[in-house]
């Protein structure tokens, strides 16, 4: 796993994002019907609403449900809000269907050759701690978090038409040669990491920390 990321106040930034680098050659097969070989999985990501496309995880910010067969975002909301709680099996809900459609993203971008699991973790580490709603959250906070994380989306946007490009290019390359540019998988695991904090941040409300303008970790 990847080292802890920094903030500038010098404390590791609550969401965790890794993805283990394949330094082996991967399935040319595969990888060269890689969107047909995912529909299975996309299927059964898609009856659960936790899969949106190809690149779920740069997605995540507009297509969060209200309620059960996605992410849950307004009910944590409502609770912070006029409640101070966080139900502690909202919170499971929503790491392990991160985990989930990171692990069909990852899939989805060649960064890993095995069949996405339902549950096990596999190459992709997400994790991010239960927080306590009354003495780490803001109750008022988690109302303005979406409008507040907008300089984020503008730039991902762009670094995920950017990640598109460089997926492609990743592509050829492992069907000549068999390995994943390193740069490239570097460049592609930030996006995803960048993505997960925003996430985190401004959708499935577990931090009040400002999520940075970085792919580094």
């Amino acid at each position: 796993m990847e080292s802890s990321s920094q903030t500038t106040s010098g404390e590791s930034y609550p969401v965790q994002f890794s993805v283990e680098y394949p330094d082996r050659p991967l399935n040319r097969l595969t990888t060269a019907f890689r969107l047909i070989v995912a529909i299975p999985i996309l299927i059964v990501a898609g009856s659960i609403g936790g899969h949106e496309g190809a690149f779920t995880a740069g997605r995540h910010g507009g297509t969060v449900a209200a309620g059960t067969g996605g992410l849950l975002f307004l009910a944590p909301l409502f609770l912070i809000v006029f409640r101070q709680k966080y139900p502690r099996w909202w919170f499971d809900w929503n790491l392990e269907l991160l985990r989930f459609s990171n692990r069909i993203g990852a899939y989805l971008a060649l960064m890993d050759d095995r069949y996405p699991s339902t549950d096990e973790h596999q190459a992709v580490a997400l994790d991010f701690p239960y927080p306590d709603a009354t003495r780490d959250l803001n109750r008022w906070l988690p109302i303005v978090k979406w409008l507040l994380a907008i300089p984020h989306y503008v730039l991902l946007a762009f670094l995920w038409l950017a990640t598109l490009v460089a997926v492609v290019i990743a592509w050829f390359a492992i069907l000549f040669t068999g390995r994943y540019p390193r740069g490239i998988f570097d460049f592609v695991l930030g996006v995803f990491r960048w993505t997960n904090r925003v996430v985190g941040y401004a959708f499935i409300l577990v931090t009040d920390q400002y999520p940075p303008f970085r792919l580094s970790p």
